[in-house]
């Protein structure tokens, strides 16, 4: 491209962003329901969870259908679906392990019972959408992992080969460069990997509140603007302190995620990471038509640094990821929530991918903070005799495993053996990650090594190379 047409294109992408607003196109849906009032007075309940987002809504919503007669109250800081519950692409993946390859590659001796579980929790989860009448545009559209690099499609193929003689390609379809532009056109993609059935689309933040809705007509009690300030224990049982009232329970469950966590001990293993996502205005017929995609598939491009992304029920296009920011110290504020230069740089990268959409607004640009622990995938525990249980470091992949998330929590503190429990990634946890500056100085140089490496062919430095034998790393 001569400079001149290079910096047209530029002024172009830049224009795109005109009218963005910078709030999440989920949250600003007209149907957003009201929030329930805080909590001001003292209650007790036999489970009290913390946390408004899918892991605590699901634990609560789960434990009421598993008895009935068990009383729960939820505790929500702000309100229910505002964090990154409201925020992310909407992907919801049967895997709980951040995807085949990182599962295979920890724990190779469950990854058939660690795949089969997910499967079930996925056709579980539509069955519980169904079930409560939550309309969240859910559909099993699957994913395609697109290789947009020569050396990228080989990968691919090699992969497909080593799932097929593992047992681990039913429902996974490779797809070379003319298959893959068959099912969505874009002159940067060279081959694919089509999950058909492992994955499903939805609107994120209606999803959470319909299980918000859900738990309330079962009878969970849910205060919303009552962030819990303390957790001790009391009696028997545990008491959570809040602004204006307090709660004592029997047992708690924490789905508090990104947030520091009411145990000291837990909140070492998770970093925030903040990602951010642009949304397209509504494509017209003959925009959509340009370029195909329909089967409605959510996309992912191979890279180490990689975007994700798909179409909305109205047929906007959702493209986010690339970017993964760790701010110093691992706080979580909401000026990071917004970041200018790489909505820049996501708009650039996404008329480079469909160059026949130029010309295409976004209405929203917008960010968040995701729980990152250093395995990539979701941890578990328990404290104060058993009668705390916490989940947390989903890593950008918890819109379906929260749901088994909050299954392994009830396991835990109904002090169950399960097929769940017995799993090594449910009783073993990851390393923690180091105090700072470490931390900042070892992310720095991890996120630097992985863009060295999508621009040489995908060649891994001894850094990665390091981190990879010591089975750790940091993904969004």
């Amino acid at each position: 491209m001569a400079p001149s047409a290079m910096s047209r294109g530029k002024d172009n992408w830049i224009a795109s962003l005109s009218e963005a607003q910078p709030v999440s196109y989920w949250l600003e849906d007209p149907g957003k329901p009201a929030a329930e009032p805080a909590l001001t007075s003292a209650e007790t309940c036999d489970l009290l969870v913390v946390g408004g987002g899918y892991s605590g809504l699901w634990t609560a919503l789960n434990a009421k259908e598993r008895d009935p007669r068990r009383d729960v109250v939820l505790l929500e800081g702000r309100e229910v679906g505002w964090a990154a519950s409201g925020r992310n692409g909407g992907f919801c993946a049967a895997s709980l392990t951040h995807g085949l390859p990182n599962g295979l590659a920890r724990w190779p001796d469950e990854i058939h019972k660690l795949q089969e579980l997910g499967r079930r929790n996925l056709d579980e989860m539509e069955a519980a959408v169904a079930r409560h009448g939550i309309d969240c545009d859910f559909e099993r559209t699957g994913e395609i992992d697109v290789a947009t690099e020569t050396y990228q499609a080989w990968e691919l193929r090699d992969w497909h080969r080593e799932l097929q003689r593992k047992g681990l390609a039913d429902g996974i379809e490779f797809l070379d460069a003319d298959a893959v532009r068959e099912q969505v056109n874009s002159p940067t993609f060279e081959a694919g990997l089509w999950d058909r059935r492992g994955v499903a689309m939805l609107h994120p933040a209606k999803l959470a509140w319909g299980l918000k809705n859900a738990c309330l007509k079962l009878g969970v009690r849910v205060y919303e603007h009552t962030p819990a300030l303390t957790l001790k224990s009391y009696g028997a049982g545990m008491a959570v302190r809040t602004p204006y009232g307090a709660v004592r329970a029997r047992k708690v469950a924490l789905g508090t995620n990104i947030f520091p966590s009411l145990l000291r001990r837990v909140r070492s293993y998770t970093v925030p990471v903040y990602d951010y996502a642009l949304m397209t205005e509504p494509l017209t017929a003959d925009q959509l038509a340009s370029i195909g995609w329909k089967n409605r598939q959510g996309l992912g491009d191979s890279a180490n640094q990689f975007h994700y992304f798909r179409l909305s029920a109205d047929n906007r296009v959702l493209w986010g990821g690339y970017d993964a920011i760790y701010p110093y110290g691992g706080r979580v504020r909401a000026e990071y929530d917004d970041r200018p230069e790489t909505y820049a740089k996501l708009a650039g990268h996404f008329f480079t991918c469909f160059p026949q959409l130029e010309g295409i607004r976004f209405t929203h640009a917008w960010g968040g903070a995701i729980d990152t622990c250093s395995r990539f995938s979701a941890f578990f525990g328990t404290a104060h005799q058993g009668r705390v249980a916490y989940a947390a470091g989903y890593t950008g992949l918890g819109v379906g495993a929260t749901r088994f998330g909050a299954d392994v929590m009830l396991d835990l503190l109904d002090g169950e053996r399960t097929e769940r429990t017995a799993l090594e990634m449910v009783r073993k946890k990851p390393l923690p990650f180091p105090p700072e500056p470490f931390a900042w100085t070892g992310i720095a140089l991890t996120k630097w090594s992985l863009a060295r490496a999508d621009a040489h062919g995908g060649r891994r430095n001894l850094w990665l190379r390091t981190m990879d034998r010591l089975g750790l790393g940091f993904d969004s």
